[in-house]
């Protein structure tokens, strides 16, 4: 992985790092495009706090701004999403083959063992008086 790609989503991971940020990214994701006052009015947050989470996300290009009138309106980048799914997919793809490698060891140990004691079986008590 080249170094420009490494630190664009250690942004990305930054900028969703903050459930502030998270919460704008899940507004926009239900809604589509907002202007950033309509974001504003969705928190208990002052709007120059608001302005500047949403700043985040634009400089991590988690989201992405155009300019009508006096509105900023604000939508998600879909290239962003897919770097994220993308790395979700081959970290879990990496740890179900860690899984797999485990199942094998588990399944050959409990072979060796049924091989060692072919009568693997438990002994019960009778019931009848000696």
């Amino acid at each position: 992985m080249q170094r420009d790609n490494v630190t664009a989503r250690q942004q990305l991971f930054n900028a969703i790092a903050e459930p502030t940020r998270r919460n704008i990214i899940e507004l926009l994701a239900s809604n589509g495009e907002l202007s950033a006052t309509t974001i504003s009015d969705n928190f208990d947050v002052s709007a120059p706090a608001i302005s500047q989470h949403l700043k985040i996300l634009r400089e991590a290009n988690f989201v992405r701004v155009e300019k009508r009138a006096q509105q900023r309106i604000y939508q998600i980048n879909p290239d962003a999403m897919s770097e994220i799914e993308e790395w979700v997919q081959k970290t879990t793809k990496q740890w179900n083959a860690r899984f797999n490698v485990l199942d094998k060891i588990l399944d050959a140990e409990t072979n060796k063992s049924h091989s060692i004691n072919p009568r693997h079986r438990r002994r019960t008590r009778s019931s009848s008086p000696d």
